[in-house]
């Protein structure tokens, strides 16, 4: 099952995704209207939509696909994630994940601006499997993992290098205002093996990237693991697993995004997630 947040005639929703449309849930009074709360509210909510296909569906071609959590109490990433990614590096494989956060500040959608910042230049992508949780939760044993999940989408862990050296936590280079692509919807876990997913990140139509989720060094189990022996995981919190190798700051020459290009992320079994790359807009200015 897709479920995607949409904009349609000057309403924001959220809904199931069919081959050519969107069964939205406001059809059902019953149903939380907001994509945590519904993720939360688990099979039998999002069952119970399902059931509404041919009511007041909306076609795809007449939507604006949204981010499809807009403002997650938790957006994490990992570091140094993929074998490949770290051949690349020529860093040490980590013994411990590596996480950090990304300010929910930085959420968009597909197909929207990812602004090149002022102070900056050096303006990375990153493509990356994100898992979203769908269960309150504190404590989960790895075997238990899967059963938190609610499902996984695309995320763009767009960095600014130079900023992310300069933080030590790496938040600040990693939580520009734009810099978190999301999208194109949640795909439910029990239609996707998340350890077993192609993934391809394209600058214009240029192959940068081509990986598969195989190779992640701590995987999805490990990494909710972790994070809940910390803190408790909430519904509609994101955690983006890591990238491979391929990123720009590893080029020669760097291949860094510019105004004018477009970057492309395509995920086995859940999509393509494409937005275009703008400068800052003088109106972000104080």
């Amino acid at each position: 099952m897709k479920l995607a947040r949409f904009y349609h005639q000057g309403k924001i929703g959220i809904g199931a995704v069919t081959e050519e449309s969107i069964i939205p849930a406001w059809s059902v009074k019953e149903l939380p209207q907001e994509m945590s709360a519904f993720l939360a509210a688990g099979k039998d909510a999002w069952a119970l939509l399902a059931s509404k296909a041919g009511n007041q569906e909306i076609p795809l071609n007449e939507v604006s696909l949204l981010a499809p959590v807009a403002s997650p109490q938790k957006f994490l990433g990992v570091g140094l994630n993929y074998a490949d990614h770290i051949e690349e590096t020529g860093l040490d494989t980590p013994e411990f994940p590596t996480f950090f956060n990304k300010q929910s500040s930085c959420v968009i959608g597909p197909n929207e601006a990812i602004h090149r910042p002022t102070v900056s230049e050096k303006l990375d992508y990153e493509g990356e499997l994100a898992i979203v949780i769908g269960k309150a939760c504190r404590h989960v044993p790895y075997e238990k993992a899967s059963e938190v999940i609610a499902g996984f989408t695309i995320v763009n862990d767009v960095s600014v290098r130079d900023w992310q050296i300069k933080s030590p936590t790496w938040t600040l280079g990693k939580s520009f205002d734009t810099h978190g692509p999301m999208g194109p919807w949640i795909v439910t876990a029990d239609e996707v093996n998340p350890h077993n997913l192609e993934l391809k990140t394209w600058v214009n139509d240029e192959l940068r990237q081509h990986s598969n989720t195989k190779h992640l060094i701590f995987d999805c189990y490990q990494l909710i693991e972790t994070l809940s022996t910390v803190c408790t995981l909430q519904p509609g919190d994101v955690i983006a697993t890591g990238t491979s190798s391929g990123v720009g700051v590893k080029m020669k020459p760097r291949g860094y995004m510019k105004p004018g290009d477009r970057v492309t992320i395509e995920i086995e079994g859940i999509g393509k997630l494409s937005n275009p790359v703008i400068d800052e807009p003088d109106t972000q200015k104080y």
